[in-house]
């Protein structure tokens, strides 16, 4: 629910309201483009001694770390990752701790494979990565953080990551700008904050409370705060007041915050002339009504949106193009669209012709506030994802001063020109809108944005509600949509998986019959291998070998029970799958106690704790509690047993508690999965969904009985 906003007449800032806090800064500078940033970055990390976090959305450890001149010139490695280890190898007390999100997999192609490894494995002790997944299902660690020591901060909505770094100048053809696999890719343009002083402490203590909710461990404060401000570098504000805004959807007993909205909404009230936008996703319709709404109030007022040209993936085109084009409709009215203009970047070279990437997420309104942080203007960023935004308000002149100038000197780069030129025509022309319209040189220039026709509503709904809705997705809402009633809310997201996982066995069961796919899967040939399998000598020990190799690799256990229940039976099924899953478990277990606790947390990551939090108790019930409801993959929770010294005949017998009422109905699953394959009648279709329902029944409800006992005991 948005409140009214009674403005506060000394500030726009209402800690609990608008801001998370507001603290001093005793340097301020705003970074356009990643080689600033990056060489900024660079030069504030070799001043580290104590502590560092790199916090992102995504993290790549190729990526040169450089400046504007394409390379490094400083004896240090160019790659982040190894940029990194080399200042640990001289600094002997630093510890630097690396947050990335456990992104989804249809961001994986455009991630490095593997980020555990190539970031965690490869790095010294003294660097720890962890891949974050403490929020609800559906939403994405946004914020873009790096605090060095408690003393020097950076937020905005720049990711040390590949396809990112580019100068000022966005010409179309820098030979430097290529991502890690050598290719070129088109200009990109972004913006981050850094600040120090008891700003840049504070946004410390946001790292920190992300890295005990992920990790469960606390990193002490830094005492001795040195200088680590880039030399080269001159601050555009001195002792100023940052306001922290976040978006914080509810977790567990983490409550929401919505300030990155609420100051969208607060600060338009202070704007009489002019509002200037930078920001890659326009689909928060409330925004635009409440820009709109003040547009009206004070006639002389005009708004610039920079945005990308299009929206190129197919989600993104289906969601939000369709939502910016909703957001522009609002401005459409004949008292309005004439002050209006959504604009993107676009770069000729001859004959060649591209455009500007826009990934800022900046607002300038007046000369009276500057905002920069990493939150889209759409639903997601608003309270479905986590954001950190840092914002300025003007109390003097020259801090007016600086931020028309920052607003002159972003308009100038897209339009290829000098922020004096800006300068200039906004004195002569007293428009914002003829400023970016008229000024263009070195084949910069910005044009209108044009998003063609919507998609039909229905398609559009449909991909908007998982991909930019404006709360967690997660059961309840699934159950409200189906049901038309609103549920209590829950954290119950491991019961969600395991019914996602029961649809997609159900839909592949049925794609097999009646697809193409049928042509592949004969079952009358399926049932004679099974049968093979099953009346074999070595059958039995086949299997648990099978059971004991697929430990080592992470292969499901779900899978394998169902797969050996079909091929034997239920009831030989169950016993060779019970025997195979105890084998695994055990030989697994074995491992962790051999390699210990440190060399598995190489491997698994500062995560480990939450398992070993859940098992301390060193008993059956701790044992069985984690397999009837796992909080990692089958093999991990092994490896950590052994590793946690939990002895073995608990171990055992808490296994084969925990492992039974699944193992039950697994069985019975997979046995019933051949008899639709070779004979679907509706009775063994609907025995099969029963059994499938069952099995959501039951996770479901040990999830719930689990939960509420742990809430007792709390």
């Amino acid at each position: 629910m948005i409140i009214p906003f009674q403005r506060n007449l000394m500030t726009l800032f209402t800690p609990g309201r608008n801001v998370w806090n507001v603290d001093r800064a005793e340097r301020a500078k705003v970074l356009i483009d990643a080689a600033p940033y990056f060489g900024a970055l660079r030069e504030a990390l070799k001043k580290a001694r104590h502590t560092v976090f790199v916090i992102g959305w995504d993290i790549n450890s190729r990526v040169p770390l450089v400046g504007e001149s394409g390379c490094a010139e400083d004896g240090y490695p160019e790659p982040f990752c190894e940029f990194l280890c080399a200042l640990i190898k001289e600094r002997p007390n630093l510890q630097i701790n690396i947050l990335l999100w456990d992104f989804s997999v249809l961001y994986s192609t455009e991630r490095e494979i593997f980020p555990a490894l190539s970031l965690g494995w490869k790095m010294p002790e003294r660097i720890q990565l962890c891949l974050d997944d403490a929020l609800p299902l559906g939403s994405a660690h946004h914020q873009k953080i790096v605090v060095i020591d408690d003393c020097l901060a950076f937020s905005g909505g720049l990711d040390i990551t590949h396809r990112r770094w580019d100068t000022c100048e966005h010409d179309f053809d820098n030979p430097k700008r290529k991502d890690t696999a050598g290719k070129p890719y088109r200009p990109f343009h972004d913006v981050q904050m850094m600040v120090d002083g008891p700003a840049a402490k504070r946004i410390g203590e946001l790292a920190r409370i992300r890295w005990k909710r992920a990790t469960l461990e606390s990193v002490h404060d830094v005492r001795e705060c040195s200088d680590c401000w880039p030399e080269a570098i001159e601050a555009d504000f001195r002792n100023i007041d940052i306001g922290i805004s976040l978006t914080q959807p509810r977790y567990d007993q983490i409550p929401e915050q919505d300030e990155v909205e609420q100051l969208f909404l607060d600060s338009v009230a202070l704007a009489e002339r002019t509002i200037y936008i930078e920001n890659q996703f326009l689909t928060r319709l409330n925004v635009a009504e409440r820009i709109a709404e003040r547009m009206r109030e004070k006639p002389e007022l005009e708004a610039i949106f920079i945005a990308p040209h299009t929206h190129e993936s197919w989600i993104e085109a289906r969601t939000m193009r369709i939502g910016r084009i909703a957001f522009r409709k609002i401005f459409d009215a004949p008292d309005l669209e004439n002050r209006v203009r959504f604009l993107y970047p676009k770069v000729v070279c001859g004959e060649n012709v591209t455009d500007t990437m826009v990934h800022s997420k900046v607002m300038i309104i007046d000369d009276v506030f500057l905002r920069v942080g990493s939150a889209n203007l759409n639903n997601r960023s608003m309270g479905t994802d986590t954001e950190c935004d840092l914002s300025i308000e003007a109390a003097d002149d020259e801090t007016r001063a600086v931020i028309a100038h920052l607003r002159d000197t972003l308009l100038a780069e897209h339009c290829g020109v000098t922020a004096k030129d800006i300068a200039a025509s906004l004195k002569e022309t007293h428009s914002l809108l003829k400023t970016a319209d008229t000024l263009t040189a070195r084949g910069h220039s910005l044009c209108p944005v044009e998003d063609g026709e919507p998609d039909p509503k229905e398609i559009a709904a449909a991909v908007t509600a998982v991909a930019d809705p404006e709360r967690t997705v997660g059961i309840e809402t699934f159950i409200t949509h189906l049901m038309g009633e609103r549920v209590p809310y829950r954290h119950i997201s491991h019961s969600i998986q395991v019914a996602i996982g029961c649809l997609i066995v159900i839909a592949l069961v049925l794609a097999w019959r009646y697809t193409p796919l049928s042509e592949l899967t004969d079952p009358d040939t399926l049932r004679s291998h099974a049968v093979a399998v099953a009346e074999s000598y070595w059958g039995p020990v086949l299997v648990i070998g099978v059971f004991v190799a697929a430990g080592f690799v992470l292969f499901p256990l779900t899978i394998l029970i169902a797969v050996t229940a079909g091929a034997f039976g239920p009831w030989l099924g169950l016993i060779y799958a019970a025997a195979g899953a105890v084998a695994s478990s055990l030989t697994t277990y074995l491992v962790g106690a051999r390699v210990g606790k440190s060399a598995l947390r190489k491997f698994v990551g500062p995560r480990l704790n939450r398992v070993t939090r859940r098992v301390a108790e060193k008993g059956v019930l701790a044992v069985a509690a984690v397999r009837l409801v796992p909080v990692a993959p089958f093999t991990v929770v092994n490896l950590v047993a052994g590793a946690s010294g939990i002895r073995f005949t608990d171990f055992l017998i808490g296994t084969a508690l925990g492992l039974l009422p699944g193992l039950i109905v697994l069985s019975s699953l997979g046995n019933q999965i051949f008899r639709v394959l070779a004979d679907p009648s509706v009775a063994d279709v609907f025995l099969f969904i029963a059994l499938v329902v069952g099995w959501v029944c039951l996770s479901f409800g040990l999830q719930l009985f689990v939960t509420r006992i742990r809430g007792a005991r709390a």
